[in-house]
């Protein structure tokens, strides 16, 4: 089958310009040619998939035939062999230890400390002050990993240092994964020296923080020490050094960037939609009923959880790809063991084939009836299958949880005048949100 090749390419460097300067608007043109369409990076060939059965197929239905790409590659330095990056076996035993993490009754613990910062967050706040709600939220979202993650004191300077150098990781770490191989080194280019900078100031103060707890061996009920205690059970061998540290940069990193993107949308939209805000609020105040919310409230806020599912549609991921292990065929054609394949979850979250009236920001679009008729692998904010994000349960009650605290106390209304663009880089960030922060008892 002869697959058309993307417009746009130019010589050396293939398409990459067109995905950097364009980004959605590349990735969601390409679905006008086909299921399959060749780009390249540079000079390497890759496969770009518009169908979300296709994209089904690769993550669930031929799993086994897939490993990650080229993207997770350049953000190995970072992420070392962590659950985002490793594969196979070492992949499956890496999540057998962490998954424990992430179970009910550990979550109901994260609930409180979710909600805690969220508090300490909006204390910060003045009556009818403008806030960079982007700035705000990323710091929270990073906060409360990091206080999962490390209860001691050692551990605190980590959640300080993952602030400053994370949000660097993440965008700088995109335009390496995107860029040919010949310049991912090259110190003339800015990207480079900040990405190599962020990852060895995280590398050193997350290695601190592990050797700390080897010192005593105790369990401070936090995410660190649940990996450092983890025993395989088929083994009865836990993690080296290195294999917690990739872990903890792998949670540092995953766990922060969803949560901060979709609580900072979340609270766009509710300004740009009332009717949804009222909602929103007076299911919040009924569930609530003034006290502070928890764990066991996230089942009742039905709607709100409606409108987190909307904003992770329409703000996920921008780019993934995997790598395939073995001659595979997708769609009629026959790619042989290595061929680099490319999705865009944004170009399927608002492809008008798979969602009706996408670019509507409608979250009853996610009632029981009507979100059956969107086709597997074309709603992917966490991935699918067996590599799906072990932390969604994580992030989606921390935004449940947050903006449930937000909206019981503090109204958030935009600044006139002035706009806000959605800056594509891993994910879809605004430029900037500043907003006015009014408390409800005021007004």
């Amino acid at each position: 089958m002869n697959v058309p090749v993307a417009p746009g390419r130019r010589i050396l460097l293939g398409h990459t310009p067109s995905l950097l300067r364009q980004r959605v608007a590349f990735t969601s043109s390409l679905r006008a040619h086909g299921d399959v369409v060749r780009l390249f990076l540079g000079p390497l060939e890759t496969y770009f998939l518009t169908s979300p059965e296709l994209v089904e197929e690769v993550l669930v239905g031929a799993g086994n035939s897939f490993s990650k790409g080229i993207i997770f590659d350049r953000f190995r330095p970072f992420m070392g062999n962590g659950l985002v990056m490793s594969e196979g076996a070492f992949h499956r035993r890496q999540r057998r230890l962490v998954q424990p993490a992430f179970h009910t009754t550990r979550l109901a613990a994260y609930a409180d400390t979710m909600v805690r910062v969220t508090g300490d967050l909006t204390g910060t706040w003045s009556a009818g002050e403008v806030r960079r709600l982007d700035v705000d939220l990323q710091r929270l979202a990073i906060t409360v990993v990091g206080e999962t993650l490390f209860a001691t004191e050692l551990g605190r300077r980590a959640v300080a240092e993952a602030r400053r150098s994370i949000p660097v990781v993440l965008k700088a770490g995109m335009v390496r994964a995107l860029s040919p191989r010949f310049l991912e080194h090259l110190p003339v280019v800015p990207a480079n020296r900040r990405f190599d900078r962020a990852v060895d100031r995280l590398r050193q103060v997350v290695g601190e923080v592990v050797t700390g707890w080897r010192a005593t061996g105790e369990d401070h009920g936090d995410l660190l020490s649940t990996l450092l205690l983890a025993r395989d059970p088929d083994t009865g061998e836990g993690m080296t050094d290195s294999q917690v540290h990739d872990e903890v940069s792998t949670l540092l990193t995953a766990g922060s960037e969803t949560s901060a993107v979709a609580l900072t949308w979340l609270f766009h939209e509710l300004a740009r939609h009332p009717e949804v805000e009222r909602r929103a609020r007076a299911e919040v105040d009924e569930v609530l009923a003034g006290r502070t919310a928890s764990f066991p409230d996230v089942a009742k806020l039905g709607y709100l959880q409606r409108v987190v599912r909307e904003v992770l549609r329409m703000y996920p991921i921008w780019l993934l790809m995997r790598r395939a292990l073995r001659d595979v065929e997708l769609g009629g054609v026959r790619l042989p063991a290595g061929t680099e394949v490319m999705f865009s979850p944004f170009a399927l979250h608002f492809d008008p084939g798979f969602h009706e009236d996408p670019a509507r920001f409608d979250p009853d679009r996610w009632l029981p009836d009507r979100a059956a008729r969107v086709p597997r692998g074309a709603y992917i904010p966490f991935g699918a299958g067996g590599r799906q994000c072990l932390g969604q349960a994580f992030a989606q009650l921390e935004i449940t949880l947050v903006a449930a605290t937000v909206l019981a106390g503090w109204e958030l209304l935009p600044v006139p005048g002035v706009p806000v663009r959605v800056t594509v880089t891993s994910a879809a960030y605004p430029d900037r949100m500043p907003m006015t922060v009014v408390p409800r008892r005021t007004r």
